[in-house]
């Protein structure tokens, strides 16, 4: 067989060189893409700025500006209902101070000109999270103040020696029952501008399962 000589069988050799360059520049993009795939964590958004909602057993002071008589301290009975008069039962359970504002208004608005009204919640009896599986003492804990799921945690007496640590779920019950998958690991690990998630704090309602 006959070798190229010269100028052409330089050519050969560099345009050889280029290609094999370009082949192996094309296997380590993909053995990054893959391996980044393999050890990318998604970064689960949370909601930390949701309105407070009214709950069972809170009691609220229904205030009706300038008419004593239609304003009142009424508790949220374990229906989710209230009393009041000339506006009769309303559903007061999962509105926010604010709703709850607007619909006694419009209740009230065929027998009040105008009229004006403050819901405040004098008391805060349903906050509560509730943490089962494998911790110390599962059960319902008060949520006062800003509650994280570590710190749901060590209220529960910590993990019991079976805990499957990085496969926690917390249930939102705000949001018809969503379901939150948390990795201990990455809450203790995470830093700023990671992409893991981090500890975030538990609404009213939740419930972390340890499994």
């Amino acid at each position: 067989m006959v070798q190229p000589s010269g100028a052409i069988g330089r050519r050969m050799n560099l345009g050889g060189e280029h290609t094999m360059k370009k082949a192996l520049w094309a296997v380590a993009m993909v053995v990054a893409t893959v391996s980044g795939c393999a050890h990318q964590r998604v970064k689960v958004e949370t909601n930390e700025e949701v309105a407070y909602r009214i709950g069972r057993e809170d009691v609220l002071d229904v205030s009706v500006w300038r008419d004593g008589d239609l304003s009142r301290v009424v508790p949220v009975r374990p229906d989710g209902y209230i009393s009041l008069p000339m506006v009769g039962e309303l559903k007061a359970a999962g509105q926010t101070p604010q709703e709850l504002e607007k619909i006694i208004k419009e209740k009230l608005t065929p027998f009040v000109q105008e009229p004006k009204v403050t819901v405040i919640v004098r008391e805060v009896n349903s906050s509560r999270i509730f943490v089962t599986g494998e911790v110390a003492r599962p059960g319902m804990f008060p949520l006062r103040g800003r509650v994280s799921v570590v710190q749901a945690i060590a209220l529960a007496g910590g993990f019991s020696d079976f805990a499957n640590t990085d496969g926690i779920v917390v249930i939102r019950n705000q949001d018809n029952g969503k379901q939150i998958p948390v990795r201990y690991s990455d809450l203790m690990s995470a830093e700023e501008g990671d992409q893991v998630m981090r500890d975030f704090a538990l609404l009213p309602g939740d419930t972390v399962v340890v499994p």
